[in-house]
């Protein structure tokens, strides 16, 4: 008989024996399959019939015992078709007797080739969560604990019955083998908490040590992977005995190779002379030969997960090392990943030429090749636009099913509007003034977004639209980011508004916090009263007193720097109210596709004749002097000047200038004859506004402030911004502040100091020189920092990107493209095929996500 079914044989005479108790291996019969597929493998078993007990054995131990009982009789058959003459041995008749002692020696010599138990580490290199070692992929040599891995002890337990997917997918971690409560624990610190967060758990990178190499071909740097055999191994002490070298030598016939490990002595018992052994990782050189520093090793008879193949690298924390959670995850892969349902329907998979997720999961975390691993991440990452999309998609059908008051306007009171104005139109206000104007007038609720640029001319097309909504008896709220903003929105808005919609100025009224008790409740019963049909505010307006007779309309200033939830509660004190948002932030094409799909888009591309290019020049720090002498003849021609700074305070860890301690500096030494003054957010407000009160009024010359100038704020006679730390800010911000000045009829200017002179650190600001198109650098700002600079405040309620960029224009058309045609097709996603489909994009999207813009 075959020496390897007598091995399986054994196992599972003795675990019919001991009642199905899945404990004639320690650790479980599920335990013993890799090392014996190896084994078989070699020993040239028939691939079905490995295939067999494999399939049959994997999830042995989540069955219920008469589930054991039948599995192990089938398969007990299957192996008599290969060997007849286990006939007379058959272990499930009664009577047969057992070689109880020669089956538990069988269980020890699976332990010795692999097979883990929970009081043995789970191989040569595994290292226990919780333990003193930490994995050298981690950290420094100098950093690695000189203990060996001291596993976890836990009392063997019962495992409940599995229900492999999705039920499996919110198992505890404990029902990994070798995961104790202490272990679980320290993944919780990842986020990880079951199978499932396991199983997304995703590589962060990989490193390629698929490449075999012979020792005598070797190269200094080359990321390699050598079989070769130990010739000798030995542990010194170095630093006086602080550290602990093991150092080992080896050799595959073409050459020899010095290999040592930082304070991991234990190696040395596991590296015995005469074993072959797979070592992969980056050649160094030492005294001009050639070696490897802490390379990742295994023994050759094993199956190579953490060697010899694309090692996937996981994200880690404290008391996790590198090798223990791949083991993990490798267990959790091969247990569920071909299990995991598929929610894509076959048509969209062939359309797309995606693979199957299984195969994904599978690949994404132990690829087979490059190939496959862009094939994985390609699919992982569709399958989340996919989702995004379709739920953009919904949000906006089930807000066009909305019904609501229309508040139409004539064309003789858009006329009066445009011929009360101190300025005409341009071509792109008029046509977005168009757009709202058709909006208001339906019965289904505006939701529209106005981009443009800094200057554009938003806020008139805002008063246009407040306008049309008095004029019907409606009310309009206008929330924006920042007392400052929100009262030049209120200077603007009772100029314009009572000569060219026709609104009283008493009933145009502005709500912040530092807004006196006694006006608020003035306001707030006003308000409900409706004889306030303006009013502009900033987050005092979500407070839960204030309420409306009858909210028309909802404008959202500086969208990005509102959360979703409070949108949705200003939005909510109305009746489906129309709600319009506005950003000077130009948004790059692939975020309007995404996050902003289910707003129709107005785009104010076209700015207001007579206003200056603002010119752009980037000075070195040394070159400081010169741009102080250029403010200071600014000054003295009557102009006022703007310089940020990154920081409020100086910091022990930034190595950037801050605004409070620059301006006592810049006061007295450098413009001792002209007025600073000093903003920042840690001001309270009221004295934030007297600030910038006296700056526009021009009482103050040179004004020293943070970010918080980023938005809004309008000073004509301002030409001037200086812009220290340029670097620190992303190309998007650095136009905001840029639009602050040129808003008169002088020439304004931008200075970009960087903090160091780095050619290559500053390359990017360059951008800034080159052009003055908002919307070029945003698309440079999103592929170099990410959405986050355009998004702000967590935008949407989908579920966090996993695998997909929101940089990938071509992925995000492709996904919306399917996602168009299968929600035209079923919206409601009720037909069998699309089941999975419609559960998928119910635990993407979470249920407090309100609206996505």
């Amino acid at each position: 008989m075959n020496p390897v079914i007598t091995k399986l044989t054994k196992f599972i005479r003795l675990e019919t024996e001991r009642g199905f108790d899945d404990r004639a291996v320690v650790g479980g019969l599920g335990r013993m399959l890799e090392p014996w597929q190896a084994e078989a493998a070699t020993a040239g078993l028939p691939g079905p019939l490995i295939e067999a007990v494999i399939s049959r054995l994997r999830d042995y131990g989540g069955l219920p015992t008469n589930a054991r009982r039948d599995v192990l009789q089938g398969l007990w058959h299957r192996l008599q078709q290969v060997e007849p003459e286990l006939e007379a041995l058959d272990p499930l008749h009664p009577g047969v007797e057992t070689d109880t002692a020669a089956a538990q020696a069988e269980a020890i010599e699976a332990e010795a080739v692999g097979v883990p138990s929970e009081d043995e580490p789970a191989d040569d290199a595994t290292v226990r969560a919780g333990s003193p070692s930490m994995d050298s992929e981690a950290e420094s040599a100098e950093a690695q604990t000189s203990e060996p891995p001291t596993p976890e002890k836990r009392k063997p337990k019962e495992q409940a019955p599995s229900k492999e997917p999705p039920a499996a997918m919110n198992a505890a971690l404990t029902t990994v083998q070798g995961i104790g409560p202490k272990s679980a624990k320290t993944l919780a610190k990842l986020g990880l908490e079951t199978l499932g967060d396991l199983l997304w758990h995703l590589p962060r990178r990989y490193d390629d040590y698929s490449q075999l190499e012979t020792i005598n071909r070797l190269w200094y740097g080359q990321e390699v992977t050598i079989i070769a055999t130990v010739e000798k191994i030995e542990v010194r002490d170095v630093r006086r005995g602080r550290m602990k070298l093991t150092e080992a030598l080896v050799s595959d016939g073409t050459g020899s190779l010095q290999v040592t490990w930082f304070n991991q002595p234990w190696i040395v018992n596991k590296l015995q002379p005469g074993r072959p052994v797979v070592l992969s990782g980056k050649v160094d050189q030492y005294l001009g030969r050639l070696t490897m520093n802490s390379p990742e090793w295994e023994p050759l008879e094993r199956k190579q997960l953490h060697t010899n193949r694309i090692v996937p690298v996981y994200p880690l924390t404290a008391g996790v090392s590198g090798k223990w959670l791949r083991k993990v995850i490798h267990s959790v892969v091969q247990r569920l990943a071909a299990r995991v349902p598929d929610p894509l329907p076959e048509s969209i998979r062939s359309s797309s030429k995606l693979i199957p997720l299984s195969t994904a999961l599978q690949q994404v975390h132990f690829p087979d090749s490059q190939e496959m691993l862009r094939a994985a991440q390609h699919r992982l990452a569709f399958d989340e636009m996919f989702l995004l999309q379709l739920g953009v998609l919904r949000q906006k059908q089930e807000w066009e099913h909305v019904e609501t008051r229309a508040l139409p306007a004539d064309q003789a009171w858009i006329d009066h509007f445009k011929a009360t104005l101190p300025y005409q139109l341009t071509n792109a206000q008029s046509t977005a003034l168009e757009d709202i104007r058709r909006d208001l007038a339906a019965t289904r609720p505006m939701n529209r977004l106005l981009q443009g640029d800094v200057g554009s001319g938003k806020t008139v097309v805002a008063a246009a639209a407040i306008g049309i909504v008095t004029s019907q008896g409606a009310q309009s709220a206008l929330m924006a980011p920042t007392s400052i903003l929100a009262e030049q929105h209120f200077r603007t808005m009772t100029t314009l508004l009572p000569q060219s919609a026709g609104v009283p100025t008493e009933q145009i009224r502005l709500l912040v916090g530092s807004t006196s008790e006694a006006e608020k409740t003035e306001i707030r019963t006003a308000l409900a009263s409706g004889e306030v049909k303006v009013i502009i505010g900033t987050h005092a307006l979500i407070e839960g007193p204030v309420q409306f007779k009858e909210l028309g309309l909802v404008i959202i200033d500086e969208q990005h720097r509102f959360g979703v939830e409070q949108r949705s509660e200003l939005r909510s004190k109305g009746d489906s109210p129309n709600l319009l948002v506005m950003t000077a932030t130009p948004i790059p094409r692939s975020l309007a596709l995404t996050v902003f799909g289910d707003l129709d888009l107005t785009l104010l591309d076209e700015m207001p004749p007579g206003r200056h290019e603002v010119q752009t020049h980037i000075f070195l720090p040394t070159e400081r002097a010169r741009a102080h002498s250029f403010i200071q003849s600014q000054i003295e021609l009557g102009n006022q000047v703007f310089i940020i700074y990154p920081l409020v305070e100086g910091s022990e860890n930034v190595q950037a200038k801050a605004a409070v301690d620059e301006y006592e500096h810049l006061a007295k030494e450098i413009f001792s004859e002209a007025s600073v003054g000093l903003l920042h957010g840690r001001m309270k407000p009221d004295e934030k506004d007297a600030v910038m009160e006296r700056f526009h009024g021009g009482e103050i010359d040179v004004l020293v402030s943070t970010s918080v100038v980023e938005v809004g704020v309008d000073v004509p006679n301002a030409t001037v911004m200086l812009i220290e730390g340029a670097n620190r800010f992303g190309l998007a911000q650095l136009h905001q502040f840029r639009g602050r000045v040129g808003r008169g009829s002088e020439q304004a200017y931008c200075l970009l100091i960087p903090t160091e002179a780095d050619d290559a650190a500053n390359e990017r600001l360059k951008a800034m020189q080159e052009t003055n198109d908002g919307f070029v650098l945003a698309e440079r700002d999103l592929e170099q920092r990410g959405p986050g600079e355009f998004l702000g405040t967590r935008q949407s309620g989908f579920a966090e990107l996993r695998t997909a960029q929101l940089t990938d224009v071509r992925l995000i058309e492709a996904a919306r493209g399917e996602a168009t045609r299968l929600f035209e097709q079923d919206p409601d996603l009720s037909q069998p095929d699309h089941r999975l489909l419609g559960e998928a994009l119910q635990r993407f999207w979470t249920p407090e996500k309100g609206e996505v813009s």
